[in-house]
């Protein structure tokens, strides 16, 4: 899926529990302290913030060395702005080819991919943008097989499938009637709520208002009363900081366009677009399709991920990215929508071949038809030394090698040494430092970062604060960059080791647990119970080169 970030706040209308996720936009802060922008470079123990501690490993140690090599990060992705004036300068470049020659000058398979490569995009520079989920797509191939076939009719060498397609019918049944619901629901309340801001707005003159400005609003007619009210309750239940009724409208009709997208493409059973590739999605041999264009229809997603990890540092423009010494490899590979396993297990080899040292998945799903052949991509990268850091997933669940994908452990038996999975922290230490909607495991999550609210780049030049285990991911790419440039004979699984081993440990010890009502040991969250920190690994490697 291309939006892995789900990051709860919860409000009422007219008797209606629901939730929206920070993809939308919506802002939460910690308790009553400012949280500022830059949070997740700072440090815990001199700032006060549950951050990485990466301006603090630059500032003490990293001050008077100079970086041994450039190293580059590939993101996969949706797409990156290829312009941002952040990123400028920052954007791998294929020295190997020509630009705009229509050959493929580096003989990589690959005409003209000049800033990396899009998987998803059609040979005439067309592109996918929303595509279904793997769900559905599981559900239609299996029901082509089954469909009201009785457990007696079906064979014996098909029983385990036939058990593995009744659970996936009844997982799309129910996730198909929830989108639809999501979908009307958000519609009548954002055609309800703007009705009475527009009521308000006309009344009493005005543009835009806010909270405070309701209790000026005097008047004796009962429909505006309403209107008031039921704004002093919007107001109130929104976890922002002073928003314009406005900016909140702007969030529900992003939260109406995306359930709009679940109800028409996600979970719809007649919708593909893989025509615009032009491939054969079942052939996992083929590897040579797709485009030159890895910016694609909506790069949003992939563009702020690429700021964490490196933004131009030092600018005194927007945000300063973790690691000064990089560049990003830009890999399309992500719909909106969940991902093809086919995408993903080419884009990985792409990034291996082309040089690069660490690659970023912000991405994940439930399903995984061709997990085989994403893990013979994964056991590559591992044996050309290529580390790989995965986001844990926006689902407030405990992962499992079963029920998140893709995943280090291999079909058959074993897993990857070069893989690290990362769950989403926030900036206080306190029972909310586990973020709400992040997935966890004590065996299948290695560690958590800063995924609450970090701000980072978005297209058009522009900057937006955004929650997810999509920012925690290349919030840990952006501290195995820092290392690999300063620390260049560290290894894939030496990187993975020192940021396992140099984890800040928390002094909270109880913490809600995601999705949850209850508490839980933070330890109990992960494999090492801490927080990324990039002064403590830079202090571990510094001691291991000398």
């Amino acid at each position: 899926m291309k939006i892995h970030l789900k990051h709860y706040f919860y409000t009422l209308f007219m008797g209606i529990f629901f939730f929206v996720g920070t993809s939308f936009g919506f802002v939460v802060e910690s308790d009553s302290i400012k949280t500022p922008d830059n949070w997740f470079l700072l440090d815990p123990l001199e700032d006060g913030f549950m951050g990485t501690g990466a301006e603090k490993a630059y500032d003490l140690i990293l001050k008077n060395k100079s970086p041994k090599q450039t190293v580059v990060v590939a993101v996969i992705d949706s797409g990156i702005d290829l312009e941002h004036e952040d990123l400028e300068g920052k954007i791998w470049v294929n020295k190997g080819e020509i630009p705009g020659n229509g050959i493929d000058d580096d003989g990589n398979g690959y005409v003209d991919d000049v800033n990396g490569w899009n998987f998803i995009g059609g040979p005439d520079g067309s592109h996918v943008d929303a595509d279904s989920h793997e769900l559905t797509r599981e559900f239609v191939r299996l029901k082509a097989k089954y469909g009201e076939m009785e457990q007696d009719e079906v064979k014996r060498r098909d029983r385990e499938e036939f058990a593995y397609w009744n659970r996936v019918k009844a997982n799309f049944e129910e996730s198909q009637k929830e989108a639809e619901m999501n979908f009307n629901m958000y519609s009548n309340m954002m055609k309800g709520f703007s009705g009475m801001a527009e009521l308000l707005k006309e009344k009493f003159e005005l543009d835009n208002f806010r909270k405070a400005d309701l209790k000026d609003f005097d008047t004796s007619d009962e429909k505006v009363a309403t209107a008031v009210d039921m704004m002093n309750q919007l107001f109130s239940m929104v976890n922002m900081q002073d928003p314009g009724i406005n900016e909140i409208l702007g969030m529900l009709e992003e939260a109406v366009e995306h359930y709009k997208v679940q109800a028409e493409y996600a979970y719809n059973t007649d919708f593909d677009p893989r025509d615009i590739v032009g491939d054969d999605p079942d052939d996992y041999k083929e590897k040579y399709y797709g485009n030159n264009d890895p910016t694609g229809p909506d790069p949003s997603h992939g563009t702020h991920v690429a700021g964490i990890i490196a933004a131009n540092r030092g600018n005194n423009i927007g945000v300063d990215g973790i690691a000064e010494h990089v560049l990003i490899m830009p890999i399309r590979a992500v719909p909106n929508g969940d991902e093809r396993d086919k995408d993903i297990a080419n884009a990985i080899r792409y990034a291996v071949d082309n040089g690069a040292h660490i690659i970023n998945m912000s991405f994940g799903k439930s399903y995984s038809p061709g997990k085989k052949q994403v893990d013979k991509s994964v056991k590559y990268a591992a044996r050309k030394g290529v580390l790989l850091i995965h986001a844990a997933g926006n689902s407030s669940k405990e992962i499992n090698p079963d029920n998140n994908f893709p995943n280090r452990w291999y079909e058959r038996r074993g897993e990857s040494n070069s893989w690290l999975e990362v769950g989403a922290s926030s900036s206080l230490d306190g029972e909310n430092l586990p973020a709400d909607f992040s997935n966890f495991s004590k065996k299948r999550v290695d560690l958590f970062a800063p995924g609450v609210d970090i701000y980072s780049t978005v297209p058009g030049s522009e900057y937006k604060s955004n929650s997810g285990t999509s920012m925690a991911a290349p919030t840990v790419s952006g501290v195995a960059a820092l290392l690999l440039a300063y620390y260049p004979d560290l290894k894939a699984k030496e990187v993975r080791s020192i940021l396992r081993s140099s984890v800040y440990k928390p002094e909270i010890v109880e913490v809600n647990l995601p999705g949850e009502e209850k508490t839980t040991r933070f330890d109990e969250l992960s494999d090492t119970g801490g927080l990324v920190n990039a002064y403590q690994a830079v202090q571990m490697a510094e001691s291991m080169e000398k």
